[in-house]
């Protein structure tokens, strides 16, 4: 979000709001390389290079991004196997963001990336009990004995998993749309859940972290996320 440049200098702590205008009167801020006088100037923080004096300004801001992950991005920094990753669908924010956890390959849906690894443990740490909600197309239609099974916990690679609830909201004679909610995030949990009861996922997204939804969010995009936002991962 681009903000008037005084308000930038100032969070930056580089003078306070008058003095950052004074500044600005000086010609003394630069922005992308133009001399910037006009005090109703605004930029972005992450995007726009700000500069005093010639010297770039360090901003130490904690960045929040909600992503829709396509299928098809390794959720990593990097990939040996040169694989698109997230972070490229993120690269014209010009900080070192991290993904919260991760989705496979396959898995599409809501992924949280931050500077910030006291949030990011936070939301990680089984004490916090983050909800994670997704949407799992699966094979042919599971029986009520199958999913309550899977709401109760199941059996996966030796560990018991937690109660999840789940609800369905489609069917077809093929096929069975359901949500799943899960407190944990072990390796591609939520397709084993469903091996185990004999029914393969066959397409997977999830829509929200706590009461943070997707919404409209194009596959793809991303948005910067606001305090309130942050709050409705907990909640």
């Amino acid at each position: 979000m681009e903000e008037r440049l005084q308000k930038i200098l100032a969070k930056a702590g580089l003078a306070s709001r008058r003095g950052a205008e004074q500044l600005i009167r000086e010609g003394r801020i630069q922005v992308n390389g133009q001399v910037v006088t006009n005090m109703g100037c605004k930029a972005h923080p992450l995007r726009d290079i700000i500069t005093f004096d010639g010297k770039q300004i360090s901003f130490e801001h904690r960045v929040y991004i909600l992503l829709n992950k396509p299928a098809g991005y390794v959720t990593t920094l990097s990939d040996p196997q040169g694989r698109p990753v997230v972070t490229d669908l993120v690269a014209d924010i010009p900080l070192r963001l991290f993904p919260v956890g991760r989705l496979d390959i396959e898995t599409e849906g809501a992924l949280l990336m931050t500077n910030d690894g006291a949030l990011t443990n936070s939301i990680l740490h089984p004490r916090f009990e983050v909800k994670k909600t997704y949407e799992a197309l699966v094979s042919g239609s599971p029986s009520s004995s199958a999913l309550r099974h899977l709401s109760q916990g199941i059996e996966i690679d030796g560990i018991r998993t937690r109660p999840a609830k789940i609800r369905v909201l489609n069917k077809t004679h093929t096929q069975t749309l359901i949500e799943i909610v899960i407190h944990e995030g072990k390796k591609r949990q939520v397709r084993k859940m469903f091996q185990a009861v004999h029914h393969k996922v066959l397409h997977l997204k999830r829509v929200a972290y706590g009461k943070l939804t997707l919404g409209t969010l194009a596959s793809g995009k991303y948005r910067i996320l606001t305090e309130t936002d942050i709050k409705k991962i907990f909640s």
